[in-house]
């Protein structure tokens, strides 16, 4: 894997492609990559397309690369808000949610050892193209992509990805445009 820009956005563009996705130039202009300000992108991070972000809902696309993780998270109550509900459906590829309850005995989850003491969540849902999850707001989560890469619909409440809340410490959330 690359973390070159323009090697990033040509495969984020591709899974797009191979989910059956279309996009406007104008779309592809707005796909996001976030490192979580680690620094290894091709390990812990995300490409996404946000369509939609209103009061009211919201509406991405999520593209992993093989084995890419977005690091485990939750989205807290701010103010009058409950905080994010979402549903995640897979569209490409297969992807491994991880949530509380009980742990799977064999999860198929890696992390990289300098981080795995974060990654506090272990009950498996694994996700293949045309399922779906949804989880309920503040609730503490992380995903994995499978070896091919996936493609991830998210739908939701509103997002306010500054005030998510990692269990990895050193993130920073800040995304740039490709």
């Amino acid at each position: 894997m690359t973390d070159r820009p323009e090697d990033i956005r040509r495969h984020a563009l591709r899974l797009l492609e191979k989910a059956g996705i279309s996009i406007t130039p104008e779309e592809a202009g707005r796909i996001e990559y976030c490192d979580y300000g680690l620094g290894s992108f091709d390990r812990i991070g995300t490409s996404i397309l946000t369509y939609i972000n209103t009061e009211r809902v919201c509406a991405k696309e999520i593209l992993l690369f093989p084995r890419q993780i977005c690091p485990e998270h939750l989205h807290p109550a701010l103010k009058d808000y409950a905080g994010k509900e979402e549903t995640f459906r897979c569209r490409w590829g297969e992807v491994n949610l991880y949530v509380p309850g009980e742990p799977a005995e064999n999860p198929a989850g890696r992390v990289p050892e300098e981080y795995r003491s974060y990654f506090t969540v272990w009950h498996e849902i694994h996700l293949l193209p045309g399922q779906q999850y949804t989880l309920k707001e503040q609730t503490l989560h992380w995903f994995q992509a499978g070896d091919m890469g996936a493609v991830v619909s998210e739908f939701s409440t509103p997002s306010f990805d500054d005030a998510d809340i990692f269990t990895i410490p050193q993130i920073l959330r800040k995304g740039w445009y490709l």
